[in-house]
């Protein structure tokens, strides 16, 4: 084999140019080398934008753009020499990775047709179909079609690698994630480079609660080059739930890097690095808490002369908070606004000791003070006023209610089953948490009254 070396001589790097290439499984063994440094990279990728696009140097530069992840510029490439096998197979696993895997299953169906006792061709076409079902949202259809192939399927494809694999997705469609887990687990002891099949354990085992199981299958994944994004960003969110927030901060710098544009990533690096730096203070929180339930009652509970009211309407002043953000001039600046509004709305303040123009931290330090007896907005010992804080939940938990608008333990119970486990990232081990915090207060989830 007419390899190069590196320069410390002890890997051998892939001539994409001349060296032979036999098979698919050849292929894939070569592109993790193109990934090993930023240098490699980019000789291997200046290499391959080098080469002609005619002959037998254009179908070695289409499998170059599909081993670089150009899947659009492999497909148009490699369109030209469907009788190569490696080319063919190649093309539709590029046609899969672009989204076009409807387009696939004819190539794969050829190729399982010419190698009829070769897994690999056949889980590439049932694999591919059921992701075409599944684009447009037909997973009756899908499970079905994938049972009759696999019932269809030449003796001994149900043992391989490809056939439990898909025994595993067609047991995850039947919602038997127990089976779905067992067929994932001996696929991957047949063959633990697939990648597929990785990604199917990880992704299961994550919403089954099992995170030490997905946080192992994921991390296969990142020994593999090149690592998929979404590979490290479901990683970075496991290890956070673990508390291994430096772990996570390494997934998210290193997406951030590559992809300078993931405004997701870099969100999630700044909170992974907050949680490594922050000194948990129980009572500072506390405090922050009964500040923020002052400041959320609304104007409306207190009572206010008619002018008063109708010119904070006028203002959009709808909460104490509201109010705790303008200044005196501010005020007086308002037409029919005088000083006998003003007069009121400090006597209001003052009675949650509070003023105008108040710094926050002025105003945690007052609201930890022990106040005079005062009217009482909100009934402190209705757990659903309590803000969702008290929950202690998960990083992945808390993120998901915040996301959708909770600030209480009663705006937790508007929400569904099917609300929460629709949110990215959360899955059945999120749900049964928030489940049984809720709990502890009394509370339940929208619905969940009904089916007791």
């Amino acid at each position: 084999m007419t390899s190069t070396t590196t320069p410390a001589g002890d890997i051998p790097l892939f001539d994409l140019a001349r060296d032979p290439i036999p098979s698919f499984g050849a292929l894939l063994q070569e592109r993790s080398k193109a990934f090993a440094t930023f240098r490699e990279h980019a000789s291997f990728e200046a290499a391959v934008e080098a080469m002609p696009s005619e002959g037998e140097a254009g179908r070695r530069k289409g499998l170059g753009l599909w081993m670089l992840g150009n899947f659009e510029g492999a497909v148009n490439l490699l369109e030209a020499y469907a009788d190569d096998d490696v080319a063919a197979f190649t093309r539709g696993k590029a046609l899969v990775s672009a989204g076009r895997a409807a387009e696939a299953v004819r190539i794969f169906e050829q190729l399982s047709e010419r190698y009829p006792d070769e897994p690999r061709p056949r889980g590439a076409q049932l694999d591919a179909a059921l992701e075409a079902d599944l684009v447009v949202q037909d997973e009756g259809g899908a499970a079905t079609r994938l049972a009759a192939a696999l019932e269809a399927a030449p003796e001994g494809f149900a043992a391989s690698a490809e056939g439990r694999y898909l025994a595993g997705r067609l047991a995850e469609l039947n919602s038997d994630h127990q089976a779905a887990l067992e067929g994932f687990l001996e696929a991957r002891e047949l063959d633990p480079t697939h990648r597929r099949n990785l990604f199917s354990l990880a992704h299961l085992a994550e919403r089954s609660g099992l995170e030490e199981l997905a946080v192992e299958a994921y991390e296969a994944l990142v020994a593999m080059l090149p690592i998929d994004r979404i590979v490290l960003m479901n990683l970075g969110v496991l290890y956070e739930d673990l508390g291994r927030d430096q772990d996570a901060a390494s997934c998210y710098d290193c997406i951030a890097r590559t992809y300078p544009t993931d405004r997701r990533a870099r969100l999630f690096l700044a909170d992974a690095v907050a949680g490594m730096e922050m000194f948990y203070d129980e009572d500072q929180e506390k405090r922050e808490d009964r500040l923020n339930q002052i400041l959320r009652i609304p104007i409306t509970d207190f009572e206010l002369s008619v002018r008063a009211r109708n010119c904070l309407n006028k203002m959009d002043i709808m909460t104490l908070g509201d109010l705790v953000g303008k200044t005196e001039p501010e005020l007086l600046s308002y037409k029919n606004f005088g000083e006998t509004s003003l007069a009121e709305i400090k006597e209001i303040l003052a009675s949650k000791g509070l003023r105008l123009g108040m710094p926050r931290e002025d105003a945690v330090a007052s609201v930890s003070r022990p106040q005079a007896a005062e009217p009482v907005a909100t009934d402190p010992s209705d757990p659903r006023n309590k803000p969702i804080s008290e929950l202690k939940l998960s990083i992945r938990a808390r993120r998901t209610v915040e996301n959708l608008g909770c600030l209480t333990l009663g705006d937790c119970t508007q929400h569904t089953e099917d609300e929460l486990l629709g949110m990215p990232n959360f899955g059945v081990t999120s749900l049964l948490e928030l489940r049984n915090k809720l709990a502890e207060y009394g509370l339940s989830l929208k619905g969940d009254e009904k089916e007791k």
